[in-house]
């Protein structure tokens, strides 16, 4: 057979064979992972840094959708779906960029406006900053015993290498049109009238941060939010003490809150994925839930290589 193939694959003479380097991206598959009847729960993953960059394969190519992208497309399709009744957001982050955690949190709080469908928030090892931020547009916080939370704030992510050019003998020549124009180049040395500038922008990121939680937990007043949103971080039992989750409990128990929220007794519990990934429990990861692995030092290198600018995150960085 190999030999016929090979003959065949020469016959026609010159011939140019067009491969793609970068296999093609498939429907999301339903599988279900427990339970049965025809209502569903859905599992989604918030894992890794969250980030709007899609995750890199082969030689760098892109071969998945960005995590932004990938939770849009799950809730479509679980929107579409009459039998889904709730979701369980299965979240491991330390939280990520800015404006990827905002729209991750806009997407699932439209989709419970559109649909009405009950989400239930289970926070894994780490929920912190982008992803508490996310985890709060649920209507219930799980979190497990050995949760880390918290760590509410922005941090804006910037170095200066002036200093090291100097010793070497490279100087900046930057041409600009105003004097403000090159803040936060890592090539020279930031000014205090500079710091003052972006500290006005993290200022208002950090107000919508505590706005987003003020408007979610109820409980909250912006008073006592403020009194614990230093940017440190909280274990489960001091997170259940200062009113940022809900109850402290494992997987299985938040599927079964998302039952008794939907008045559910019985209901599949399943899991979107792409073909030819296998999945049969409630712990399976997805294939692109990860976005990398939780690596400070890589998203940090990989964002002042790539783009040379300041990074505004709602990341615990420590």
């Amino acid at each position: 057979m190999l030999f016929v193939a090979f003959i065949l694959l020469f016959s026609s003479g010159c011939s140019f064979i067009s491969i793609s380097l970068v296999s093609s991206v498939e429907p999301l598959k339903e599988t279900t992972v427990s339970g049965t009847g025809k209502d569903k729960i859905l599992i989604m993953d918030i894992s890794g840094i969250i980030s709007g960059e899609r995750k890199r394969g082969l030689a760098g190519f892109s071969d998945e959708p960005d995590m932004v992208a990938r939770i849009k497309e799950e809730l479509k399709t679980a929107a579409r779906d009459k039998h889904m009744k709730a979701i369980v957001l299965r979240i491991n982050s330390p939280g990520g960029a800015v404006t990827a955690s905002d729209m991750i949190y806009h997407e699932i709080d439209e989709f419970k406006k559109k649909t009405h469908i009950k989400i239930v928030a289970c926070i894994m090892d780490l929920g912190a900053s982008g992803g508490y931020y996310v985890a709060v547009s649920a209507d219930k916080i799980i979190a497990h015993p050995t949760t880390v939370t918290g760590s509410i704030g922005v941090i804006m992510l910037n170095l200066s290498v002036e200093g090291l050019l100097q010793k070497i003998g490279v100087k900046d020549t930057t041409i600009k049109t105003g004097e403000h124009k090159d803040m936060g180049s890592p090539l020279k040395t930031m000014t205090e009238e500079e710091r003052k500038i972006f500290q006005g922008i993290l200022d208002n990121m950090y107000e919508r941060f505590l706005t987003v939680i003020a408007e979610n937990r109820k409980e909250l007043t912006l008073e006592k939010l403020t009194s614990i949103a230093d940017g440190r971080i909280y274990n489960a039992q001091q997170a259940l003490k200062y009113g940022l989750i809900d109850q402290i409990g494992y997987l299985d128990e938040a599927i079964l809150l998302a039952k008794e929220e939907t008045g559910l007794k019985n209901a599949r519990v399943v899991i979107y994925h792409r073909p030819g990934v296998y999945k049969n429990n409630i712990y399976s990861q997805l294939g692109n839930s990860g976005f990398g692995t939780i690596n400070l030092l890589n998203i940090d290198l990989k964002t002042f290589v790539n783009s040379g600018t300041p990074s505004f995150m709602y990341l615990w960085a420590p």
